[in-house]
């Protein structure tokens, strides 16, 4: 399992840009698993689907092609914390095959509630419009967000109330989490720089054409490792509602599979419980810092 080089992150498919991601592995990969995934599956099917599942032996994966949660390694390989927990977990749930099938990230809820895949394995970030839509398992990870900025810090940017009171560039990806915590804190969106995704983010730094671009604590920390002009602010949790707000991502389901994402979460609290599931993030620049024991009914209020 090779870790991973480069870092992605989030975009939504709810109508604003509450949480989360997306890179792309190409348009002719997508297209094939996309149409693999849609085959024959015009419609839910009726009873059990851990059953169904297991009966099959094969579940089928929604992923974003995003470094690091599910995404395509230098080997070929389908690889990304979220796709290699997937391997464990369905194995011990007695599904011995997973067939990653990818996706824009706006295109996964929909997805999902279409059958064209059993499970969204994005490490999607759980909210309360997501919520009203899918149900999911408790988070895998949790994540505080965190700056590019240019060596040195010369502004000072440490939240985004700093951003607007120092009059900051400042830039983040499409549909990032980050565009609207940004609006909250009195940024005008009007003005906020959006590009492709943190690498991009990185060399705008570098470049001079923002001051500061913002993503989550992993997606900063590793892209910024062998900059020489740029560095990554310490994390720091956004204010959301006057509060401050720590995201968290999991496994998504439909609704009407509680019996699946129940037998799922009954894994994965085993896996936190040995210490297993921070071996399986840890490859992929996970640290204990990321580690949580949010449940998915909080961050579903």
């Amino acid at each position: 399992m090779a870790p991973p080089t480069q870092i992605r992150r989030n975009e939504t498919p709810e109508r604003r840009p509450l949480r989360r991601r997306s890179l792309l592995i190409g348009a002719s990969a997508l297209g094939a698993l996309g149409t693999l995934g849609a085959a024959g599956c015009s419609r839910v099917p009726d009873g059990d689907t851990l059953a169904r599942l297991k009966g099959q032996g094969t579940v089928r994966l929604g992923i974003a092609g995003e470094v690091p949660y599910g995404y395509i390694d230098d080997d070929g390989e389908f690889t990304g914390e979220a796709v290699e927990l997937a391997k464990v977990i369905f194995k011990r749930l007695g599904v011995g095959h997973v067939q990653p099938v990818a996706t824009d990230f706006a295109s996964l809820i929909p997805g999902l509630n279409t059958q064209q895949f059993d499970v969204v394995s994005a490490g999607m970030y759980i909210n309360k419009d997501r919520c009203q839509q899918v149900i999911f398992a408790d988070p895998e990870y949790q994540m505080l967000d965190s700056f590019i900025v240019r060596k040195g810090n010369p502004k000072n940017l440490h939240n985004y109330a700093d951003v607007v009171k120092a009059k900051a560039r400042f830039g983040t990806g499409t549909g990032y989490a980050e565009i609207q915590y940004a609006v909250d804190a009195g940024y005008k969106e009007s003005d906020i720089v959006i590009l492709q995704d943190q690498v991009a983010g990185l060399n705008a730094v570098e470049a001079g054409r923002i001051d500061v671009f913002a993503g989550t604590a992993l997606t900063t920390r590793e892209v910024t490792k062998k900059s020489r002009k740029a560095e990554h602010t310490e994390p720091f949790a956004p204010t959301v509602d006057g509060k401050k707000h720590v995201d968290g991502g999991g496994f998504t389901f439909r609704p009407t599979d509680t019996k699946l994402r129940d037998a799922f979460n009954v894994e994965i609290h085993k896996m936190k419980k040995s210490g297993e599931l921070f071996r399986i993030l840890q490859p992929f620049g996970f640290t204990k810092a990321e580690m949580t024991t949010l449940t998915a009914e909080e961050l579903c209020r």
